[in-house]
């Protein structure tokens, strides 16, 4: 006889806890990216990382995804976040969901910092992504290599007059 199954479980899926010190950090301080767990771990569930950005710091410029909704969980200080034409600011405790298709960028608020729990599902396999921004960060790798990988890492990027207009500010 078989055990009784939760109706929600997924069959092969693991639990996955991820320790502070084991997580992969890319970039100096204050501008360092925390990868915890990447599409293999969560058997395609999600992908998630922690970014944190200096005060007025960037973090991505305009993109979409076509698969993914990406979730974002400001641990602290606040965000300035594009959707669509619209630039909102998140704050500490503020959970904003972006569903697929819809354009987004993300930076520290001009007087700010932040903390963000990122999350994408379902997940995409991106930290050899982060790996390579933070390559071409370190003149390691050709930025048009980004380009390239569009595909590969549901990651498409366009052009915002409002993203530029409220950055340039």
């Amino acid at each position: 006889m078989s055990e009784p199954q939760h109706p929600h479980h997924t069959a092969g899926a693991r639990p996955v806890l991820v320790r502070r010190d084991e997580a992969e950090v890319l970039g100096p301080a204050p501008g360092t990216l925390r990868l915890l767990a990447d599409l293999p771990a969560t058997g395609g569930f999600l992908t998630s990382h922690r970014s944190t950005l200096g005060r007025g710091k960037d973090g991505a410029t305009p993109h979409y995804h076509r698969d993914s909704a990406e979730m974002f969980f400001i641990l602290d200080g606040r965000l300035q976040v594009l959707i669509d034409d619209e630039v909102v600011t998140a704050r500490e405790g503020d959970l904003l969901v972006v569903p697929p298709h819809t354009t987004h960028a993300f930076a520290a608020a001009p007087d700010s910092a932040a903390d963000v729990l990122i999350v994408l599902t379902p997940g995409v396999e991106r930290f050899d992504y982060f790996r390579l921004l933070d390559r071409v960060r370190r003149g390691q790798a050709d930025p048009q290599e980004i380009q390239r990988t569009q595909e590969r890492f549901d990651n498409h990027f366009v052009d915002s007059a409002a993203w530029r207009h409220v950055r340039a500010a």
